[in-house]
């Protein structure tokens, strides 16, 4: 049976479920707009720190702040129904003790309704990621590539290349999987090794430029579609150019304006006749010979 015929939100069980069945289909999001086109077609919304970056414009994913992580998944919560949301805790919410995570955590999920929410790290996060998870906080690990360790780890290098890097992403993951992690995400890792984690874990791995061999994958929305600039990453791949549409849109308004094209009268409204009841009437605007709206018993600011 489809899961697109269920009527309730699908949750971290359903996730995990998942492994070995079928590939769970993942992107971002950070708006209601954005989330609404995508609920019905994935299985996990991911509100992803990568939001600085992307709707920001910053140039790590470091300067985000809890308070904009809240606001950003109570709004794709609010406008989903069916996916599983997940919403990161950002740089600084959780690193410094497993009790500071807990708090961050217990606000991101009483405030937004989110499902659960993904912090990164390996080895080092284990006792934090145990003590959410017997708190009743769902978690979703994240391994390999680290954004918020950007700058500690030199820039964003693929992960696992050598002897020693492997040995500490395999590490990491385990130590995720073993304190009750739901699922794994995977970020910019060879290959090889992020198949044989797949083959390993018994909980699911969701790819962002690992394998497709993992139990599902992840990509920022914006890479696939067109909104994100000029540059797209390696491991995403193009679907659409909403990009161009949108610039081909604003250039036909902004040219509209200019020649008084827009608005026009179905776009008008004048208020109801004298001691007339009901909605506001349209406006009956005319142009003259130049183009310029010439609306009779129009009123000046």
């Amino acid at each position: 049976m489809s899961t697109h015929s269920q009527e309730r939100r699908l949750n971290v069980r359903d996730l995990a479920a998942m492994k070995g069945n079928r590939p769970i289909v993942s992107l971002t999001a950070y708006s209601a707009p954005m989330a609404r086109a995508l609920d019905d077609q994935v299985d996990m919304i991911l509100v992803g720190d990568s939001l600085g970056m992307v709707v920001y414009g910053m140039d790590t994913t470091v300067g985000v702040t809890l308070d904009m992580m809240v606001v950003h998944g109570a709004a794709v919560v609010r406008a989903t129904n069916h996916a599983c949301v997940i919403v990161d805790l950002p740089f600084g919410a959780y690193q410094e003790s497993p009790q500071a995570a807990f708090r961050a955590a217990a606000r991101m999920m009483s405030e937004t309704g989110c499902s659960g929410v993904k912090l990164e790290g390996g080895v080092e996060m284990a006792e934090t990621v145990r003590f959410l998870v017997e708190r009743g906080i769902p978690v979703l690990g994240h391994v390999g590539l680290m954004p918020q360790s950007v700058n500690a780890a030199g820039g964003f290098r693929v992960q696992g290349r050598t002897d020693d890097g492997a040995r500490r992403v395999r590490s990491d993951a385990s130590a995720i999987a073993d304190v009750g992690a739901f699922a794994i995400v995977i970020e910019h890792t060879v290959e090889a090794l992020a198949r044989s984690l797949t083959e390993e874990l018994k909980v699911p791995t969701i790819g962002i430029g690992a394998s497709p061999a993992c139990d599902g994958q992840i990509l920022v929305t914006e890479d696939i579609v067109g909104l994100g600039g000029d540059f797209t990453p390696r491991f995403a791949k193009r679907y659409a150019e909403l990009g161009d549409g949108l610039r081909e849109a604003v250039g036909q308004y902004a040219e509209d304006v200019r020649a008084r094209r827009f608005p026009t009268a179905e776009h008008c409204f004048n208020p109801p006749a004298k001691g007339g009841v009901g909605k506001p009437r349209l406006a009956a605007v005319t142009t003259d010979m130049a183009g310029r709206p010439n609306a009779k018993g129009r009123r000046g600011a």
